[in-house]
């Protein structure tokens, strides 16, 4: 069986990089969301394994110990991370495996996985973004200025990654990705398996 592939894709807040995901994985049945872990509260509704792996800080910090995280961060004194096993547990069944994190994870993983496939979601421009910010209609001022804040930052960051997506409308933006990943899939270094004479 051909093993799956790691895509990590981020971008900023507003941007619509979870809206992309979704619709990426409707298109492709093979693609999978890895379930990131988290030593937050569970809120109403939420099921451990879904939307995250509920740890203790304890349990977390173990984990951190014992190098079992892809990558990590803190976000409002809690921890966030990927688990390494259950990612490649989906890669090893053939599953191409997405990872929805902020670009700080990203950085993370181009040093432990540097063969995965790294994708940003941009805006079509940063006036755009700060449109989309606002018209959600449902965040304060100083929230709209800490996250266009944290978007150039962001910004700064994604020429590291190796590609760079617009999402502009959502069928262009899913049709781009698509793209890259059947491009990947013929990269020289992932069919050199067809070149092999039989023994």
């Amino acid at each position: 069986m051909k093993k799956g592939r790691l895509i990590v894709i981020s971008g900023p807040s507003g941007v619509g990089k979870g809206t992309v995901v979704k619709a990426l994985m409707e298109r492709d049945p093979n693609v999978r969301l890895s379930v990131s872990a988290t030593t937050r509260e569970m809120r109403p509704g939420e099921v451990h394994g879904v939307q995250y792996y509920f740890l203790s800080r304890e349990e977390f910090e173990r984990g951190l110990a014992e190098n079992r995280f892809l990558e990590h961060a803190v976000y409002v004194d809690n921890l966030y991370g990927t688990p390494e096993e259950p990612v490649d547990q989906m890669l090893a069944e053939g599953h191409d495996v997405v990872l929805e994190i902020e670009v700080q994870g990203g950085l993370q993983i181009m040093e432990r996985r540097p063969d995965a496939t790294f994708i940003f979601i941009a805006a079509p421009s940063f006036e755009v973004l700060e449109a989309r910010l606002r018209g959600r209609g449902d965040t304060s001022e100083e929230k709209i200025r800490e996250r266009l804040e944290r978007a150039r930052v962001e910004y700064r960051v994604a020429p590291r990654y190796q590609y760079i997506i617009v999402n502009d409308r959502l069928s262009d933006a899913v049709d781009d990705v698509q793209a890259v990943l059947r491009a990947e899939a013929v990269r020289a270094d992932n069919q050199l398996h067809v070149l092999k004479e039989e023994s």
